[in-house]
């Protein structure tokens, strides 16, 4: 079997939807391997875990040799960054450490291995992608709500220590009581209790909430949600590109062999 065989061949497997839906079902497996591992088990159930790792490490660095020898452009596949993700998380698992004082590290890139889920879904790599690609207008919604955090947090530390220094101590507690408030734990308790000195405190953290919880998260939501739809958009548009190059290709060889066979009409033609 030459190389271009064998390239075709992987290329069909690592497309194939039942063996994508096999991975998913390993990594999902390995994330109950690591989950089991946190139990109190008897010994012997231990080495079965432990060999069952080695075989999911085994069958993860197989499947990474399938989709690279069936990439069709192998320098364009380590550009990629989910394959050098899942690369790494491999090739550190391969690495025998477990007896080590790299233990604690060979743990975590064990754990890890939960997050190729990712790279092999396309649905989750969009959802992620979009989510890194909203990150800058984030950042102004979130500095603008950590301003809302800080003004509130030094008027409530001003007139609230007194009450609760537990709660309103200084400016760094009450950014936290303030995020407790947010999240509606327990939040009418702290109000009630500056009420009892404040009457008209009750303004304090209804205009918090609104401003924070109803606007400033709703317009996080929808800042995600808007990068969401522009980037299915254009992966939709990519696909239709994408297809009519294919046409357009198709079209020009169907032109030039009809231009050979015009060209060929007419050299038959002269010689007669």
């Amino acid at each position: 079997m030459d190389l271009n065989t064998l390239q075709s061949r992987f290329y069909t497997l690592r497309s194939n939807k039942m063996f994508e839906l096999f991975v998913v079902m390993v990594i999902l497996f390995s994330a109950l391997v690591i989950g089991a591992k946190t139990y109190n088990i008897p010994p012997n159930v231990l080495t079965v875990i432990g060999w069952l790792d080695v075989a999911i490490t085994l069958f993860f660095l197989i499947e990474l040799t399938v989709r690279f020898v069936g990439e069709p452009e192998k320098r364009s596949f380590f550009r990629n960054a989910w394959n050098l993700f899942d690369t790494l998380i491999v090739v550190v698992s391969l690495i025998p450490i477990e007896d080590s004082e790299m233990a604690l590290v060979g743990r975590l890139i064990r754990i890890f291995r939960v997050l190729r889920m990712v790279s092999i879904v396309p649905e989750l790599r969009l959802l992620l992608n979009s989510l890194i690609k909203a990150l800058p207008q984030l950042g102004y919604v979130i500095l603008l709500m950590f301003i809302i955090f800080y003004i509130y947090a030094a008027v409530g530390a001003s007139f609230f220590a007194q009450i609760n220094p537990e709660l309103w101590g200084d400016i760094s507690i009450a950014m936290l009581t303030l995020f407790r408030v947010m999240t509606f734990e327990d939040w009418t308790d702290v109000m009630y209790e500056t009420m009892t000195v404040y009457p008209f405190s009750w303004l304090f953290y209804l205009t918090f909430i609104f401003l924070t919880t109803f606007a400033f998260l709703n317009m996080v939501i929808g800042i995600v949600v808007n990068v969401m739809e522009n980037e299915h958009a254009q992966e939709e548009k990519e696909k239709a590109l994408a297809e009519g190059q294919l046409t357009i290709e198709d079209l020009s060889n169907q032109i030039n062999e009809l231009k050979l066979i015009i060209e060929a009409q007419n050299k038959q033609r002269d010689e007669v």
